[in-house]
């Protein structure tokens, strides 16, 4: 006999109460919401994504189209000089096009990257704006920001760089029309010697609609032609104009190359400067070490603002980058946004970018050096 048998009558078990109508309907609205939640994840959304694009050493190797390794600045005809560690050009990858949108679902995973940001497509894409058409203009703004970068470069280490203004286009029924054309080239202005576009509208404004005397050079002969500039309308309005578009002819003393494919837009100037002045100088200008950075740049050596810099910041980190060079006019964006291990500099022109270098590579106190801080 068991020790631990029982006797008994078993208990039933109490029936189940039924659920009412209410719950069963709250279940089924669950299940709708739910099923339509994840059928809207699938839909088109009017957003993009930004995330951190590959990374270019200025001073290093690329692929050309033919798959062959060759210099990412060559100057064939000046005397160069070795460099070690890096300078870092970064790039911002745009996932998402007005023909091929983004679904929601991705949108809302990306929100929780912090590598990544969710931007309007119309701040990537303006209205009407093919993707085609947004490769050819940025293709456009990499050839100017190329040349603008040699100009800086080269007046940094004291070479005349010949700048010229010429004009690239005439608007119809402007006030330059049927007086200036195409491929001239403005020596100056009021007697003024020109050699950017700035200097330019300054002398046209100041002369609030006054006649003004421009000497030109057309096809190699010097003329002297009066231009009376017309107001602006709308948003213009006080605002005095020729009517012309303007290009910065430089006249370099040898050529500098730069390759590099597929990469677009204008924030890689002040690193192509950087890379020229260490290429172009003996000794590292960078001391050896790890430094990446963006902005754009004008032959004056000014250090503009980039789109993207926190994803840019990233790129940097995954490079392994130890030092970062930021646009001062981007500070905003840097603070409170910088990956562990990365040190950040605010620069606002090219000599404040060697400056940081200098620093770097003789040791000096670089917490004398201007960061980025919230303003």
């Amino acid at each position: 006999m068991s020790l631990f048998e029982q006797h008994g009558t078993a208990v039933p078990e109490a029936p189940r109460r039924p659920m009412s109508r209410g719950a069963i309907a709250g279940i089924w609205a669950l299940v709708v919401a739910l099923l339509a939640l994840l059928g809207m994840s699938f839909l088109p959304s009017p957003y993009v994504i930004e995330r951190p694009g590959p990374v270019y050493n200025t001073l290093g190797d690329v692929q050309d189209a033919d798959g062959a390794d060759v210099p990412l600045i060559s100057i064939p005809d000046a005397e160069t000089y070795p460099t070690e560690g890096s300078l870092d050009l970064l790039t911002v990858q745009v996932v998402g096009t007005p023909e091929q949108r983004l679904s929601w679902l991705d949108v809302g995973l990306a929100w929780f990257d912090p590598t990544k940001a969710v931007v309007p497509i119309e701040q990537i894409y303006p209205t009407g704006q093919t993707t085609k058409e947004r490769s050819v203009e940025n293709a456009t703004l990499m050839v100017d920001s190329q040349e603008d970068a040699t100009a800086a470069a080269l007046t940094h280490l004291g070479y005349d760089v010949g700048a010229r203004l010429e004009v690239a286009d005439v608007q119809a029924g402007s006030a330059a029309d049927g007086t200036l054309e195409i491929g001239d080239i403005i020596v100056s202005a009021g007697g003024t010697a020109l050699s950017d576009p700035q200097q330019l509208r300054e002398i046209i404004n100041a002369g609030a609609g006054a006649p003004v005397s421009l000497q030109i050079e057309r096809d190699g002969a010097p003329q002297s032609i009066d231009v009376t500039p017309k107001e602006g309308t709308g948003e213009a309005a006080g605002v005095w104009q020729v009517g012309v578009s303007l290009q910065v002819d430089y006249q370099f003393p040898f050529d500098v190359t730069i390759q590099l494919d597929n990469v677009g837009g204008p924030s890689a100037g002040m690193m192509f400067a950087l890379g020229m002045i260490d290429t172009l100088t003996p000794g590292e200008l960078n001391g050896g070490a790890a430094v990446a950075g963006t902005g754009t740049i004008v032959a004056d050596g000014t250090v503009g603002p980039i789109g993207g810099i926190r994803q840019k910041l990233w790129g940097a980190e995954g490079a392994g980058a130890e030092y970062f060079l930021a646009p001062s006019t981007n500070c905003d964006e840097v603070v409170g946004h910088i990956p562990d291990g990365l040190r950040v500099f605010s620069v606002s022109t090219l000599d404040d970018a060697v400056g940081v270098l200098d620093a770097i590579s003789s040791g000096s106190d670089l917490d004398a050096l201007p960061t980025c801080t919230a303003s």
